[in-house]
């Protein structure tokens, strides 16, 4: 599965629906061209080893191929050591949803619960939640019978995750990640499965304590990747020192982090900081939780995407569940996050002021104060 051609034969010779595409991975840009025309325009292209979106180009017509092709190739060739490319048809409007699955030495696989993770930006998840907003029963029971097929037509054992997109009622296998996942919280949280003990339990020889008619979803959950960059630059990464930190608690709010105050983020690795995960009866009480929690967060010394969670939450398209992966950039978010951070910046720059508190103390006064009036616009509400 580490290899997106390999794992996209096997799929395909194990009856499990794959986006059209070709077959093998390709170098030469006349091989690509030919392939492009017959799959049609839109195309993606994906380095054959790559992974976290890293090269992936997305290709409209035939006079942005080749340097898009060239681009991608040169990312794969630095990142992975091999500049193998596939291409693949470019779904409209795509969900990116996605199965967790485990899967034990004597032969039992389950899946646990579905996750809809199409908030993303350069093809990377900042906003996962389980379950889908569009899931159903009967999708949820015939995705989840293809992700263990998946799982079974490789012989895997362990937790893992089958990825598909999901376009206008058809869904496509998408890669599968032999690990835990980023977002593995919000399956913890809605099925009350301990997916880190099952791996261990697994690898150990136990056999899984679970059958399929075990699975069920209780609530609803909600993670925001803090990460530390700044949105409204292009999401670079903001590393440095953290000069004060304060995580949110309360019901249901769960943080996964190793951060601290004086924590130094480094350059080199990735920007994320924390996991907070949002767990509430219904999507609407994790909204709520999550936005409670977001205007709690105080994280001084470097640039995060808390302001990013926050204009997203707060959008009524995201609020109705009708999202994509293009969600970021139709929706123009950006726009918002400039709003809401000059909101936030002003409400507590005027409450320094009148406290006669220094410039190093605002962005956690602007924290607290964005915190109440939230709580007091959702009791209006109420």
């Amino acid at each position: 599965m580490g290899s997106k051609i390999t794992a996209r034969q096997t799929m395909l010779a194990a009856g499990v629906p794959i986006v059209p595409g070709i077959e093998e991975g390709i170098t030469d840009p006349e091989d690509a061209a030919k392939v492009a025309e017959d799959i049609g325009y839109p195309i993606i292209l994906k380095p054959a080893a790559g992974g976290g979106g890293i090269g992936m180009k997305i290709v409209q017509s035939s006079e942005e191929l080749q340097p898009a092709l060239a681009s991608s190739q040169s990312v794969a060739r630095n990142a992975f050591g091999d500049d193998t490319i596939y291409i693949e048809k470019y779904l409209t409007e795509p969900r990116h949803i996605e199965f967790q699955i485990l899967a034990d030495k004597k032969g039992k696989t389950v899946y646990v619960s579905d996750r809809e993770c199409s908030i993303q930006r350069r093809h990377q998840k900042l906003i996962e939640e389980s379950p889908s907003p569009v899931m159903t029963e009967e999708l949820r029971e015939r995705m989840g019978y293809i992700a263990v097929k998946a799982a079974k037509a490789i012989g895997y054992v362990s937790a893992g995750t089958v990825e598909f997109m999901y376009s206008r009622g058809d869904f496509y296998f998408l890669e599968m990640n032999t690990r835990l996942q980023v977002e593995h919280p919000i399956t913890e949280m809605v099925t009350g499965v301990d997916l880190a003990k099952e791996q261990i339990r697994i690898a150990a020889g136990y056999p899984l304590g679970y059958d399929q008619s075990d699975m069920r979803i209780r609530g609803w959950a909600i993670e925001c990747r803090i990460n530390a960059e700044d949105p409204l630059n292009d999401f670079s990464p903001s590393p440095g020192k953290i000069k004060r930190y304060r995580s949110p608690g309360g019901p249901g709010i769960r943080v996964d982090s190793g951060v601290y105050t004086g924590y130094v983020i480094p350059p080199y690795y990735d920007s994320l900081i924390s996991k907070l995960v949002a767990l509430g009866k219904d999507r609407n009480e994790a909204i709520a939780r999550m936005e409670r929690a977001l205007y709690e967060y105080i994280i001084v010394g470097v640039k995060t995407n808390i302001v990013f969670h926050k204009a997203v939450l707060r959008n009524a398209r995201f609020r109705s569940g009708d999202i994509n992966t293009h969600f970021i950039k139709e929706e123009n978010i950006i726009e918002s996050v400039k709003s809401v951070a000059a909101e936030d910046y002003k409400k507590g720059a005027s409450l320094a002021s009148a406290l006669g508190a220094d410039s190093r103390q605002i962005a956690a006064i602007s924290a607290a104060v964005g915190s109440y009036l939230s709580q007091q616009k959702a009791g209006e509400k109420s």
